[in-house]
């Protein structure tokens, strides 16, 4: 039912039923405590056809167009564009077992297409974790052992085979983030400003 208002509901009812399932889902969907626990310990992951873009989904004729990117076809049927769709599935696929293909510390600092790492002398970190973050999936450190903060688009290539999800670090509510907070606050602090959510991952060691 884009945009997805039942998706916590469904999660929760699919899971109480131990039912296999491939679903469609916001990609915000990711932080919700309904469904991050069940990333997080592995039951549940994204599905490998959709990393980027957004989707159509043709509505009902009674559907109120409010929004913007929708279209009526030729025929009369109304179509609607969703932005940042995701699979959520607990079906295996190989693509959670390939590993990223990934940078040291120094390479990234030195070689990084992203002018947020390179050239710098270290990784920043958060305000009131000590965590560095890695704010591109690409510029994760592959010999950092410590925890590093990364977006939540890190799930689309994420392979628990190569990381541990240690917790999510996202908006301003206390006690959600599992590891301790310097200020109190668990949201992703940088420079005094709040981020958008942020995953704590750790390197799984050889």
């Amino acid at each position: 039912n884009p945009p997805f208002s039942l998706f916590r509901e469904y999660v929760k009812q699919l899971f109480d039923y131990n039912k296999k399932f491939v679903i469609i889902g916001n990609m915000n969907a990711i932080t919700y405590k309904e469904a991050f626990p069940k990333i997080k310990e592995n039951k549940m992951w994204l599905g490998p056809s959709i990393s980027s873009g957004d989707r159509e989904f043709q509505v009902p004729d009674s559907y109120p167009i409010t929004a913007a990117g929708w279209r009526v076809d030729d025929d009369g049927r109304k179509f609607l564009r969703i932005k940042g769709v995701r699979w959520f599935t607990n079906l295996d696929h190989g693509r959670r077992h390939q590993p990223l293909p990934l940078m040291t510390m120094s390479e990234n600092l030195k070689y990084s297409k992203h002018k947020e790492v390179k050239g710098k002398r270290r990784y920043d970190k958060f305000d009131n974790y000590d965590v560095i973050e890695a704010p591109f999936t690409d510029a994760i450190p592959s010999d950092y052992d410590g925890v590093m903060g990364v977006p939540i688009s890190f799930l689309d290539k994420y392979s628990p085979d190569q990381f541990e999800i240690v917790e999510l670090a996202a908006g301003n509510i206390r006690g959600l983030a599992g590891i301790p907070s310097k200020t109190g606050k668990d949201g992703p602090y940088m420079n005094g400003k709040l981020k958008y959510g942020r995953i704590f991952i750790r390197r799984r060691k050889e």
